[in-house]
Protein backbone atom coordinates (compact mmCIF):
# COMPACT_ATOMS: atom_id res chain seq x y z
CA UNK A 1 0.00 0.00 0.00
CA UNK A 2 2.85 2.69 0.99
CA UNK A 3 3.96 2.26 -2.47
CA UNK A 4 0.97 3.77 -4.21
CA UNK A 5 1.12 6.89 -2.23
CA UNK A 6 2.92 9.41 -2.58
CA UNK A 7 5.94 10.91 -0.82
CA UNK A 8 3.56 14.21 1.00
CA UNK A 9 0.65 11.48 2.20
CA UNK A 10 4.08 9.15 3.22
CA UNK A 11 5.40 11.70 5.45
CA UNK A 12 2.49 11.97 6.73
CA UNK A 13 1.87 8.92 7.87
CA UNK A 14 5.05 8.56 8.95
CA UNK A 15 4.35 11.27 11.71
CA UNK A 16 1.34 9.42 12.85
CA UNK A 17 3.48 6.63 13.37
CA UNK A 18 3.68 4.82 10.26
CA UNK A 19 7.26 3.61 10.29
CA UNK A 20 7.01 1.39 6.90
CA UNK A 21 5.96 4.88 5.66
CA UNK A 22 9.22 6.24 6.83
CA UNK A 23 10.75 3.12 5.30
CA UNK A 24 9.59 3.87 2.19
CA UNK A 25 10.26 7.34 1.57
CA UNK A 26 13.86 6.43 2.57
CA UNK A 27 14.13 3.84 0.06
CA UNK A 28 12.82 6.52 -2.64
CA UNK A 29 15.41 8.92 -2.09
CA UNK A 30 18.64 7.87 -0.57
CA UNK A 31 20.44 7.33 -4.08
CA UNK A 32 19.45 10.62 -5.36
CA UNK A 33 20.16 12.33 -2.05
CA UNK A 34 23.27 11.01 -1.57
CA UNK A 35 24.46 11.29 -4.73
CA UNK A 36 23.58 14.89 -4.47
CA UNK A 37 25.62 15.44 -1.18
CA UNK A 38 28.46 13.35 -2.13
CA UNK A 39 29.23 15.04 -5.31
CA UNK A 40 28.90 18.79 -3.64
CA UNK A 41 31.10 17.78 -0.69
CA UNK A 42 34.36 15.95 -0.25
CA UNK A 43 36.08 13.95 1.74
CA UNK A 44 33.79 11.24 1.75
CA UNK A 45 33.05 11.43 5.31
CA UNK A 46 31.67 14.77 5.18
CA UNK A 47 28.99 13.71 2.48
CA UNK A 48 28.04 10.64 4.85
CA UNK A 49 27.53 12.99 7.59
CA UNK A 50 25.40 15.32 6.10
CA UNK A 51 23.37 12.70 4.79
CA UNK A 52 22.91 10.97 8.19
CA UNK A 53 22.14 14.33 9.30
CA UNK A 54 19.92 15.37 6.64
CA UNK A 55 17.59 12.40 7.33
CA UNK A 56 17.91 12.96 10.95
CA UNK A 57 16.25 16.76 10.54
CA UNK A 58 13.80 14.76 8.69
CA UNK A 59 13.12 12.56 11.79
CA UNK A 60 13.29 14.81 14.10
CA UNK A 61 10.91 17.85 12.11
CA UNK A 62 7.88 14.82 11.17
CA UNK A 63 5.48 15.94 13.60
CA UNK A 64 6.00 19.49 12.28
CA UNK A 65 6.01 18.68 8.44
CA UNK A 66 2.91 20.20 6.24
CA UNK A 67 3.06 19.19 2.93
CA UNK A 68 3.48 23.07 1.40
CA UNK A 69 5.49 22.18 -1.10
CA UNK A 70 6.92 18.65 -2.57
CA UNK A 71 8.47 16.71 -0.06
CA UNK A 72 11.50 16.11 -2.55
CA UNK A 73 11.89 19.51 -2.32
CA UNK A 74 11.34 20.25 1.71
CA UNK A 75 14.49 16.94 1.74
CA UNK A 76 16.69 18.85 -0.58
CA UNK A 77 16.34 22.30 1.58
CA UNK A 78 17.07 20.79 4.63
CA UNK A 79 20.13 18.88 2.73
CA UNK A 80 21.56 22.15 0.51
CA UNK A 81 21.39 24.39 3.83
CA UNK A 82 23.32 21.15 5.57
CA UNK A 83 25.79 21.55 2.39
CA UNK A 84 26.18 25.18 2.72
CA UNK A 85 26.76 25.26 6.61
CA UNK A 86 29.69 22.61 5.63
CA UNK A 87 31.33 24.86 3.27
CA UNK A 88 31.50 27.49 5.07
CA UNK A 89 32.92 25.84 7.88
CA UNK A 90 35.83 24.55 6.15
CA UNK A 91 35.82 25.25 2.08
CA UNK A 92 36.19 21.56 0.31
CA UNK A 93 39.25 20.49 -1.48
CA UNK A 94 38.40 17.63 -3.90
CA UNK A 95 40.29 14.87 -3.03
CA UNK A 96 41.25 12.63 -6.30
CA UNK A 97 42.92 10.07 -3.82
CA UNK A 98 39.91 9.04 -1.84
CA UNK A 99 41.04 5.47 -0.92
CA UNK A 100 37.21 4.33 -0.70
CA UNK A 101 36.81 4.83 -4.20
CA UNK A 102 39.29 3.17 -6.39
CA UNK A 103 38.78 3.80 -10.20
CA UNK A 104 39.02 0.33 -11.96
CA UNK A 105 40.74 0.02 -15.24
CA UNK A 106 39.58 -1.63 -17.97
CA UNK A 107 41.22 -4.29 -20.41
CA UNK A 108 41.60 -0.51 -22.93
CA UNK A 109 42.82 1.53 -20.28
CA UNK A 110 45.20 -0.62 -18.93
CA UNK A 111 46.65 -1.33 -22.69
CA UNK A 112 46.74 2.05 -23.14
CA UNK A 113 48.03 4.04 -20.36
CA UNK A 114 48.38 7.54 -21.77
CA UNK A 115 44.22 7.43 -23.03
CA UNK A 116 43.32 6.57 -19.11
CA UNK A 117 46.00 9.27 -17.99
CA UNK A 118 43.99 11.95 -20.87
CA UNK A 119 40.74 10.89 -19.33
CA UNK A 120 41.67 11.41 -15.62
CA UNK A 121 43.41 14.66 -15.43
CA UNK A 122 39.93 15.92 -17.72
CA UNK A 123 38.05 14.51 -14.82
CA UNK A 124 40.48 16.31 -12.03
CA UNK A 125 40.03 19.01 -13.91
CA UNK A 126 36.51 19.44 -13.98
CA UNK A 127 36.09 18.63 -10.79
CA UNK A 128 38.67 20.96 -9.39
CA UNK A 129 36.65 23.59 -12.01
CA UNK A 130 33.39 22.77 -9.72
CA UNK A 131 35.26 23.13 -6.48
CA UNK A 132 36.32 26.87 -7.21
CA UNK A 133 32.32 28.12 -8.09
CA UNK A 134 30.72 29.57 -5.44
CA UNK A 135 28.64 27.77 -3.01
CA UNK A 136 25.55 29.30 -4.89
CA UNK A 137 26.41 28.45 -8.60
CA UNK A 138 27.81 24.64 -7.69
CA UNK A 139 24.38 23.76 -5.44
CA UNK A 140 22.21 25.10 -8.96
CA UNK A 141 24.48 23.22 -11.17
CA UNK A 142 24.44 20.16 -9.35
CA UNK A 143 20.77 20.13 -9.11
CA UNK A 144 19.82 21.16 -12.41
CA UNK A 145 22.41 18.25 -14.43
CA UNK A 146 22.59 15.57 -11.68
CA UNK A 147 18.97 15.76 -10.19
CA UNK A 148 17.43 16.93 -13.89
CA UNK A 149 15.35 19.67 -11.86
CA UNK A 150 13.12 22.52 -13.08
CA UNK A 151 14.26 25.81 -12.36
CA UNK A 152 11.25 26.38 -10.99
CA UNK A 153 11.99 23.43 -7.97
CA UNK A 154 15.63 24.68 -7.71
CA UNK A 155 14.37 27.82 -6.82
CA UNK A 156 12.30 26.40 -4.37
CA UNK A 157 15.05 24.21 -3.24
CA UNK A 158 17.62 27.03 -2.88
CA UNK A 159 15.00 30.06 -1.91
CA UNK A 160 15.41 32.29 -5.03
CA UNK A 161 13.70 32.91 -8.08
CA UNK A 162 13.66 31.38 -11.46
CA UNK A 163 15.63 34.26 -13.01
CA UNK A 164 17.72 34.01 -10.20
CA UNK A 165 18.49 30.08 -10.94
CA UNK A 166 18.80 30.90 -14.45
CA UNK A 167 21.33 33.63 -13.91
CA UNK A 168 23.86 31.16 -11.40
CA UNK A 169 23.52 28.52 -13.93
CA UNK A 170 24.62 30.60 -16.94
CA UNK A 171 27.77 31.97 -14.50
CA UNK A 172 28.69 28.92 -13.45
CA UNK A 173 28.78 27.89 -16.91
CA UNK A 174 30.60 30.36 -18.14
CA UNK A 175 33.17 29.81 -15.15
CA UNK A 176 33.30 26.44 -16.19
CA UNK A 177 34.05 26.59 -19.76
CA UNK A 178 36.59 29.33 -19.07
CA UNK A 179 38.48 27.21 -16.72
CA UNK A 180 38.54 24.14 -18.81
CA UNK A 181 39.06 25.93 -22.35
CA UNK A 182 43.05 24.60 -23.21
Amino acid sequence: MNETRNDEELMLAYAAGDIAAFENLYARHRGPLYRFISRGLSPRSSADDCFQETWGRVIQARERYRPEAKFSTWLYQIAQRLMIDQYRRQRTQISLDDEDAPMPLSEDEQAQPDQHLGRFEEARRLQMALAELPDEQRIVLQLRLEQELSLEAIGEITGVGRETVKSRLRYAMDKLRARLQP
